[in-house]
């Protein structure tokens, strides 16, 4: 792919919606089976089973997520800011090595710099993503974090045959 950048934001986006955590496509992660890779991610969130639940009853993804992001901070696992990054790595892995169709759709990106271009300046899409290309982008980072190593785990197979 020749673009240089490759943005992407809603789940609904082709083709590179597929991107996002609220694209829907089942993720099966730590023993359970998740609707989306956000289900997937926020379920580490919750320190108790009954909040864990009510916030995977959402009946959507982006309610998923915003129910998590309101939650109190009695109500989060201790270390959450230190551990999330790590669980969003392993969702991550497991959706693209799940489904080749989105592994061949992120090998497909080349070297190209991956950013989840959010509209709505806050601290958690300035985080994840960019606003305005101001912002932290760690799905992005992450994802091509993945790119790399499924690329190189590829390499690898293809060296043994």
């Amino acid at each position: 792919m020749a673009d240089d950048e490759i943005r992407f934001y809603r789940a609904s986006e082709r083709p590179f919606g597929a991107f996002s955590n609220l694209f829907r496509r089942p993720v099966e992660f730590e023993g359970g089976m998740f609707a989306t890779s956000e289900h997937a991610y926020q379920a580490g969130k919750a320190r108790k089973p009954e909040v864990r639940a009510w916030v995977l009853a959402a009946p959507s993804p982006a309610l998923v997520a915003m129910a998590a992001h309101g939650l109190y901070y009695w109500d989060i696992v201790p270390g959450w800011s230190r551990t999330k990054f790590d669980r969003m790595r392993g969702v991550l892995r497991a959706k693209f090595t799940q489904h080749d169709d989105l592994r061949k759709l992120l090998l497909s990106t080349g070297n190209a710099r991956l950013v989840e271009s959010a509209t709505v300046d806050n601290e958690v899409n300035r985080l994840w993503g960019e606003v305005n290309g101001e912002g932290r982008n760690m799905l992005g980072e992450l994802l091509m974090e993945l790119r790399s190593e499924l690329r190189q785990e590829d390499e690898s197979v293809s060296h043994a045959a």
